[in-house]
């Protein structure tokens, strides 16, 4: 007599808006591979398809807002999401589509990577673009994982007064709507990476990571993927941004140069590490 069959236990799914990347170094290419290696199941919203290598982005073609809708709806009704990731919004049509689109759904948390350029520079968001996202975006914001650079952008005010500090920035963001703000200092000049969490009462950790040679590419689609995977997978905000922030740390101590340009980080680097103990000979010894 057979056995019956048991269903294994669905896996944490999350719902991941961002472009496509040819190189898999990032977008949601690196959302998919990201969020696999933590053990949740990708679920995917095309918002753009990018002409890009590892040198930098070359042409860039945003996905129709009405598609956008469809791809995400489509999947919404039919699957259940434990969080949504959010990164390069290419149109201001766009931007609305996703922030009506998770307005439906308030209790799910919501990840935002604010992609504004690429690793070499390239300009991907204009200000129309950004001001869609700091008016409909921030509010329905769970974390938003901007780097210095970006940071800068989404905060600024109208007055003059120069480059605001990062903890002003991050002040900004809160109110502008998102519960935490995570700032990243990988382009900042300090001998150490240093990433820092806000919440509404102000910083709530400073983690302090070895600055790795080299530039990558895809570090900060790997951080807030890792993040909203943590999440899925039941973690609270700050237990999701430390467990995180060491998984993209690893991925990238474990990253190859694919190209000619950018780094590319590791997201599997435990399943290869894996597979070196199998096949050492037994009686083998760390040097």
């Amino acid at each position: 007599m057979q056995k019956p069959r048991i269903t294994p236990a669905t896996p944490p799914q999350v719902l991941v808006f961002a472009a496509s990347d040819p190189t898999s170094g990032a977008g949601i290419q690196a959302d998919i591979l990201t969020l696999a290696s933590l053990g949740c199941h990708p679920l995917t919203a095309l918002t753009a398809i990018t002409v890009q290598d590892t040198t930098g982005v070359h042409g860039l073609l945003p996905i129709a807002a009405d598609m956008l809708e469809q791809q995400a709806r489509t999947v919404l009704e039919d699957m259940p999401v434990a969080a949504f990731k959010v990164g390069l919004l290419a149109s201001v049509e766009n931007v609305l589509a996703v922030a009506e689109i998770v307005a439906d759904y308030p209790e799910i948390p919501l990840v935002f990577d604010p992609v504004l350029a690429s690793g070499r520079g390239d300009n991907l968001s204009g200000e129309e673009i950004i001001a869609a996202m700091r008016e409909m975006l921030l509010p329905q914001t769970t974390i938003i994982t901007p780097n210095a650079p970006e940071a800068r952008r989404l905060a600024e005010s109208d007055e003059d007064e120069g480059e605001p500090a990062l903890d002003l920035c991050a002040a900004r963001l809160i109110e502008m709507g998102a519960q935490y703000v995570l700032i990243t200092g990988t382009h900042e000049n300090t001998p150490q990476v240093v990433n820092t969490l806000y919440g509404d009462q102000g910083v709530l950790r400073h983690d302090r990571w070895e600055r790795l040679p080299g530039s990558y590419h895809g570090s900060g689609c790997t951080l807030a993927s890792a993040i909203a995977g943590c999440i899925a997978g039941g973690a609270s905000v700050e237990e999701a941004v430390r467990d995180a922030q060491d998984y993209t740390w690893q991925a990238l101590d474990k990253g190859f140069r694919a190209g000619m340009g950018q780094f590319i980080p590791d997201r599997m680097f435990w399943a290869r590490e894996e597979a070196e103990d199998e096949n050492k000979e037994p009686g083998d010894a760390a040097s």
